[in-house]
């Protein structure tokens, strides 16, 4: 790879640290933006010896292995009450071949410092939409972005990836080796038996992008949600949108809040822009012409806070879907659904461990806590009524993994790839479909 960025110092770090929780780094490594775990160790390891060496370590003191990459797991799996939490974020190199457009980036990088690393050759990865999301956890649930209608998943430009077993062996895993894994790591979540260190992706050419967020007055759902699905369903693949409707408050009335990227010029983007405008008095209007590096933002809540939110994957949106999905919005639920079709759905449903290639949207249902330091309530009224209309769910935006996110062939599959690259069950301790 000719080019190489190392985004983020960690000299004054100790190199593959093991940390006890009386130790420095330990609160640092523990707490994540959903929750605070209690591991009785956590490994820091910088290159994929260390990762081979904390796991071997882990075997021998029977200890259960957690991995957090960027520590956004909205189920928690970033904080174990016990075992070892292997912190990936010092495997943060980033190295661009502008000649191939492959970028291979370390399983602890952010999307938001691949962005940047991407964008002084012109190309960029449809990628999540916050910059502080590690590579590794939303890489293996699948990665949902803002040019998903586009480009696709972010799994869909996954071309190779280096990963650590459960008995220390370290692979190099590709769609002509370990394929059966290859197809696993493509959507199949963590506890899939192996430790991601590296991906190898695919970039795409991107420039500016036509970027921002429309805040309309609510007074409608129904309306709103009818409104946005008949611009966004038939419209150009470049355009991705995300509409959000927001309870009232006591300080602010009811919003809907759409997000809109449209990767080309700005003229072919004025008139499906414009008709989302018009279905509310706009309150606040950001679309602007921007890099597409920009245009992943940060978490606005604290550390430690832990949410409830649950998704569906749904095939269509006929009236009666977004009557149940209406229903639901009410204090204190917050409703965002996206869009995608397009290129996300041009990928046949068993080439991948994200089976779900026929839904046109994916709605999820989102609760925080009632006080600071309370949990948020654990269940969400009504949304069993959105759910039955869904193919399954995706991991990545699921805190209980109650549901089922993959179907049964799929789950199947992914058993059997488990049990061929982790026998006794090592790795296990993660996301797996219960």
């Amino acid at each position: 790879m000719p080019t190489t960025t190392l985004l983020d110092d960690h000299a004054t770090d100790p190199v593959g640290t093991l940390l006890r929780p009386d130790d420095p780094g330990y609160a640092d490594a523990v707490t994540t933006m959903t929750g605070t775990g209690t591991p009785d160790l956590v490994a820091r390891p910088r290159t994929t010896a260390e990762v081979v060496e904390a796991v071997r370590t882990a075997a021998r003191a029977g200890l259960p292995l957690t991995v957090r990459s960027g520590g956004h797991s909205i189920a928690g799996l970033s904080t174990p009450a016990t075992g070892m939490l292997l912190d990936l974020r010092g495997l943060d190199g980033i190295a661009v071949d502008p000649a191939t457009r492959v970028v291979r980036v370390g399983a602890g990088a952010t999307w938001g410092a691949v962005a940047r690393a991407l964008a002084p050759h012109g190309l960029g990865l449809t990628a999540g939409d916050t910059a502080s999301v590690g590579v590794g956890g939303l890489l293996l649930g699948g990665g949902i972005g803002w040019m998903v209608r586009l480009h696709g998943l972010a799994i869909d430009h996954l071309v190779g990836a280096e990963v650590v077993t459960a008995d220390g062996r370290v692979l190099e895993v590709s769609a002509d080796r370990e394929p059966d894994l290859f197809w696993a790591l493509r959507g199949g979540g963590g506890g899939l038996g192996v430790v991601v260190t590296r991906a190898d992706l695919h970039a795409q050419r991107v420039g500016d992008v036509v970027f921002g967020e429309l805040v309309l007055a609510l007074e409608d759902p129904a309306a709103v949600l009818a409104g946005w699905r008949d611009v966004q369903l038939p419209a150009d693949e470049r355009l991705t949108t995300t509409l959000s409707l927001v309870p009232a408050a006591p300080d602010r009335p009811a919003v809907a809040m759409i997000g809109a990227c449209f990767a080309g010029p700005e003229p072919d983007a004025v008139e499906p822009l414009a008709t989302l405008r018009g279905l509310g008095p706009v309150l606040q209007d950001t679309v602007t012409v921007r890099p597409y590096a920009d245009v992943l933002a940060e978490a606005h809540h604290g550390a430690g806070m832990r949410l409830t939110m649950r998704n569906a994957l749904l095939p269509r949106l006929d009236d009666d879907v977004l009557a149940d999905v209406a229903a639901l919005a009410a204090p204190p639920t917050v409703l965002n659904v996206r869009a995608l079709g397009g290129a996300f759905s041009r990928v046949a449903a068993d080439a991948t461990a994200f089976a779900h290639r026929d839904a046109v949207a994916m709605v999820s249902a989102l609760r925080m806590p009632t006080a600071p330091g309370q949990p948020a309530p654990a269940q969400l009224p009504g949304w069993d009524a959105v759910a039955r209309h869904g193919t399954g769910s995706y991991l990545n935006f699921d805190s209980g993994y109650a549901d089922r996110h993959h179907p049964d062939a799929t789950r199947e599959r992914l058993a059997r790839v488990r049990d061929a690259v982790d026998p006794d069950g090592r790795l296990r301790h993660g996301p797996v479909d219960r």
